[in-house]
């Protein structure tokens, strides 16, 4: 049977050892319990060097496919269930070889030639990390459609704009929004780049030091999709530069996401009441039938801690290893397993919300946006357009906002004669130069929020999401 216990005595290492492990430390020391995840990844590096060590000679070409045979063997016992390796087995590498001794006898034991678990987890966690890369890659496609829909329906309407969480000027809905897409174009390219770094293999460095068995690194390189092998083997087996680096990009998805989750969480209040939350992606409260609560942005924002100290905690465990593998690596599983975990949750949370969970307010939002006084630059720029220096300009209207605010009025109110007492040149077409719209068109220059370079900009994002392309 595939969950048949390991026998009493076989263990990973050799005869030098006379007592078996205390039963707690066999426990702490064992990866077991989590690094069945790479299982997959385990088969294929063993099937590439299998193939390898047959196509150099090292074993015959027919024991290599009958290697193959088991592996595939074990690969089909686990997707139906029956391979459930104990504790017994300490990790996913030792787990498979034993079965594949169970299954072969002594031709089972030749599979480990020329290899050792350092570079074979090594090569696991890369193989693993790479197609997780890619699915993170695509759940960031589908947020960003996400947000592009909400977009394209609202390229006109209006939002306030804010510094300092305070009312600075009105843009473009939709260039606020898209603003998250630039935001996660920059993940999608970092990504892409701790990519190039996962995809290095580290296949063949064996313990440290290398081998003299006569195998070909680069062929299983070739066969397991990498583009490239390590040039050094100490480095080989000791580098989770990668994985560092890959949470660190992973960081960054969630500050992103956390910053969009702390605006959804704001604009679903009542004080800002910019959006309203369907049933499909809130919750209610046990004790207060009336409220509507933003869960799902509120756990991303939650969770985007897990995520940093993950990566603080990568960070601390190999800022003293000497050189070669330590023991420590084993921890850097379960943070790279959970770090991947979140971040690909959160964005599927988060792109169902933008499909389906909260509807814009437009009313509202047209509303506010007229209520304030974020036009006052655009008062300025007036003046600035009669030959007025800014900073004058801009001292006259800050007093005028001062006067509006004590009597309670605002600028779109102001009679055409209170505008000509402040400044002769002031004319009626003031009032349409001050209208939100127009403020919000007046806004021109590239990459700004005017209704024309918006569309520009959403011409882009389409392109660009429509070929695959990522920002350069």
């Amino acid at each position: 049977m595939a969950s048949d216990p390991i026998p009493t005595g076989t263990t990973t290492w050799s005869d030098r050892f006379d007592q078996g492990l205390h039963p707690a430390i066999e426990r702490f020391n064992a990866s077991i319990g989590f690094d069945l995840e790479l299982l997959e990844q385990d088969l294929d590096g063993s099937v590439a060097h299998a193939r390898m060590l047959g196509r150099c000679g090292v074993i015959s070409e027919a024991e290599a496919l009958e290697l193959i045979r088991g592996l595939q063997q074990v690969r089909a016992e686990a997707a139906a269930g029956q391979f459930n390796p104990g504790l017994e087995a300490e990790d996913v590498h030792f787990a498979v070889e034993h079965r594949l001794i169970a299954l072969l006898g002594p031709l089972g034991k030749k599979l480990h030639t020329g290899r050792s678990r350092n570079d074979q987890v090594g090569t696991d966690v890369r193989l693993w990390l790479r197609s997780q890369i890619d699915l993170i890659d695509g759940a960031l496609v589908r947020f960003e459609r996400a947000l592009l829909a909400q977009a394209e329906a609202h390229a006109s309407t209006l939002i306030p704009g804010y510094t300092h969480l305070q009312r600075a000027q009105p843009v473009c809905l939709a260039h606020h929004l898209l603003a998250y897409i630039e935001m996660a174009e920059r993940d999608r390219s970092r990504l892409a780049d701790v990519r190039q770094r996962v995809n290095i293999s580290p296949l063949g460095a064996a313990a440290l030091a290398g081998t003299p068995v006569p195998i070909d690194r680069r062929q299983t390189a070739e066969e397991l999709g990498f583009d490239e092998v390590y040039a050094n083997s100490l480095d080989a087996v000791s580098d989770r530069d990668f994985a560092v680096e890959f949470m660190a990009a992973a960081s960054l998805v969630m500050v992103h996401l956390s910053r969009l989750s702390e605006e959804v969480v704001l604009w679903a209040s009542e004080e800002f009441g910019f959006i309203s939350l369907t049933d499909r992606c809130a919750t209610g409260s046990s004790l207060m039938p009336q409220k509507k609560n933003p869960d799902v942005p509120e756990l991303v924002r939650g969770k985007s801690g897990r995520v940093f100290g993950h990566l603080m905690g990568l960070l601390t465990m190999i800022k003293g290893l000497p050189l070669a593998y330590n023991k420590d690596f084993q921890e850097d599983k379960e943070a790279l397993f959970d770090g991947v975990r979140t971040c690909r949750d959160c964005l599927e949370a988060m792109a169902i919300l933008f499909e389906e969970g909260l509807e814009f307010r437009p009313q509202r939002l047209e509303a506010a946006v007229a209520s304030d006084f974020s036009n006052a630059t655009d008062v300025a720029d007036y003046l600035v357009a009669k030959g007025i220096p800014f900073r004058e300009a801009y001292q006259l209207v800050g007093g005028l906002v001062k006067t509006c605010l004590a009597e309670q009025v605002l600028l779109k109110d102001l009679p055409l004669e209170r505008w000509q007492q402040l400044h002769p040149g002031f004319e009626a077409d003031i009032y349409a130069a001050i209208a939100p719209r127009q403020v919000v068109a007046a806004r021109r220059s590239e990459g700004g929020t005017a209704f024309d370079q918006v569309e520009r900009q959403l011409q882009r994002i389409r392109t660009r999401l429509a070929t695959g392309a990522q920002k350069g």
